[in-house]
């Protein structure tokens, strides 16, 4: 299988969103609204192009996507820069082929590369601990909505990223419009 990663351009928007909204339509767990979630952020000050990566396959066709935003993590006394880490989506026919470890390793790399120290995520406890994710509230960190703890979960891409961040996930506007 001959796949590439490559960073989303504006011409792929359309394609993208149509394989989020068809990636994420019989999740359970989904509001099916992650593509226009994807719209919003793009709109956003939110939004880090070189973050926003797509697999493509032979054929260019893209089956598979990633997209980090910037959030923080604030308290009374200080605000922590950090980034969120949605969504991640595959096309059904590719799905359980490695494609999602590819642009999660690809990803994350770039966001590292990037001066970014940390990343949280509300997923599928089963999936995101292999990278290296653990439960946010280990350091003390809240998602600003009922979630439940196994489902929200940090990952520091420094070491001691998270040391003295106590803090509830500020989320861009765009996740709340």
């Amino acid at each position: 299988m001959n796949i590439s990663l490559r960073q989303e351009q504006p011409e792929d928007y359309h394609h993208t969103e149509i394989l989020i909204e068809q990636a994420f339509r019989n999740e359970e767990m989904s509001d099916k609204q992650e593509h226009f979630l994807v719209q919003r952020i793009r709109r956003s000050d939110a939004f880090i192009p070189e973050l926003s990566i797509v697999a493509v396959n032979q054929q260019d066709e893209i089956i598979g996507q990633i997209l980090f935003s910037k959030i923080s993590i604030k308290n009374q006394e200080q605000t922590t820069e950090s980034l969120a880490l949605a969504p991640i989506s595959v096309h059904s026919d590719y799905q359980k082929q490695g494609i999602g470890s590819m642009l999660m390793n690809k990803g994350l790399k770039k966001a590292k590369e990037a001066g970014y120290n940390s990343v949280i995520v509300l997923g599928h406890p089963d999936y995101y601990p292999h990278f290296g994710f653990k439960l946010a509230s280990l350091w003390g960190i809240e998602a600003p909505f009922d979630v439940p703890d196994e489902a929200f979960m940090a990952l520091e891409l420094e070491k001691d990223a998270f040391k003295n961040v106590i803090g509830v996930v500020q989320y861009s506007e765009a996740f709340s419009e």
